[in-house]
């Protein structure tokens, strides 16, 4: 009898047990796991039925189970740090529980697989970007003529002038902005949407905040060619407005120029057909003073 009640206990904390699971999304990255012996799988597609297969068993069984993303290259690098030997099951399960605690992750619910990755991708994609941006600010340092922190000041610069972006949205419609800026031959971008409340103030997700403007803190602590776009909609059309950011400014783009941009294909070159329903319109001028107390200039 006690032997029953303790297996049936057992069965139960098992439900009680969230795990993860480290997916292999990219066949790109399941290809560069084969190298591993201990790695049995030999066809992605195979792989993918059998997670999603996997996954809908552990939900049919009440545990909750998430999905991260598993990156062999960062997987190589933190066996090398950790001393554990890559090819075993053992060291790629500790890796996908480092990533359940630090990486992004998405719970499984009973959704398609092919359902989570776009999502799950986006998130690691703007995680990682939020990282290398922060990393950059903090590794150039202060100025040598004045001792200012080049990196904060252009945070604190940046947060000023998308505050005046979101202001410049006439009224209280959603705004959704777009910030892009090249840095060491990558092109970082992050997004940002904005809502308003009942009183037409606007609203704003912290994170997302945070991360774009690490984005065009960047761009101003690098002096990069950088560009900002902001959508907004007054539930009939949608009106398109960018800026050029040129050292600690945003420079108003015409209406022509906003166009061109978004109607000529960034590689070819060769005109693109306008959306339908959307104007391309004069951006407003942010204003051209001097940064606050604390920026950076000379």
């Amino acid at each position: 009898m006690g032997h029953t009640q303790h297996d049936t206990m057992r069965r139960v904390l098992r439900r009680e047990v969230a795990g993860t699971i480290g997916l292999l999304a990219d066949a790109e990255d399941f290809a560069a796991m084969r190298r591993y012996r201990s790695f049995t799988f030999d066809d992605h597609v195979t792989y993918l039925q059998q997670v999603e297969a996997l996954l809908k068993t552990l939900s049919a069984q009440g545990r909750l189970t998430s999905v991260a993303l598993f990156d062999p290259e960062a997987y190589d690098e933190f066996c090398a740090e950790t001393g554990l030997d890559p090819d075993t099951s053992a060291s790629r399960t500790r890796f996908t529980a480092e990533l359940a605690t630090m990486g992004p992750t998405m719970p499984y619910e009973g959704q398609a697989l092919a359902d989570i990755v776009p999502d799950l991708v986006d998130e690691t994609v703007r995680q990682s970007t939020w990282e290398y941006g922060t990393m950059l600010l903090a590794r150039i340092g202060a100025c040598a003529d004045c001792g200012v922190d080049i990196g904060r000041a252009a945070f604190a610069r940046a947060s000023d002038l998308l505050m005046r972006a979101i202001s410049s949205g006439g009224g209280p419609v959603a705004r959704h902005l777009v910030c892009s800026v090249p840095s060491e031959g990558q092109t970082l971008l992050a997004a940002l949407h904005v809502e308003c409340d009942g009183d037409g103030n606007p609203q704003l997700d912290e994170t997302e905040a945070l991360e774009f403007t690490t984005v065009l803190a960047v761009g101003i602590a690098t002096v990069s060619a950088g560009g900002l776009v902001m959508r907004t909609n007054d539930g009939t059309r949608d009106r398109v407005q960018g800026w050029r950011l040129e050292g600690e400014r945003l420079h108003a783009l015409t209406a022509a120029e906003v166009f061109d941009a978004y109607c000529t294909d960034a590689l070819s070159g060769d005109l693109i057909a306008p959306e339908s329903g959307v104007d391309y319109c004069a951006a407003p001028d942010l204003g051209h003073d001097e940064p606050q107390d604390g920026g950076h200039h000379h």
